[in-house]
């Protein structure tokens, strides 16, 4: 049971942190965090739609996994006993 739960830790932080950065590297629609780094100094560099849906769709299954890793060590810990 301990390597079990040291492998959903571990791909917590992993995939906590890849949720973090996808997050961060949407594109911005105004007057959000990514102005303040400068995402609205241009929109034309901004990137295609296919882009943008292909980051929609690497967000979602990180967090799909991050919340599947959070419900598995929830429920070790509550039968592991």
């Amino acid at each position: 049971m301990d390597a079990v739960r040291i492998g959903l830790q571990v791909l917590l932080v992993v995939t906590g942190v890849l949720l973090t950065l996808f997050i961060l590297l949407h594109k911005g629609k105004g007057g959000g965090l990514s102005d303040m780094f400068g995402g609205g100094m241009s929109t034309s560099v901004g990137g295609s739609s296919v882009a943008e849906r292909n980051l929609d769709r690497f967000t979602i299954a990180v967090a799909v996994i991050w919340a599947t890793a959070i419900i598995g060590l929830g429920l070790l810990a509550r039968f592991a006993s």
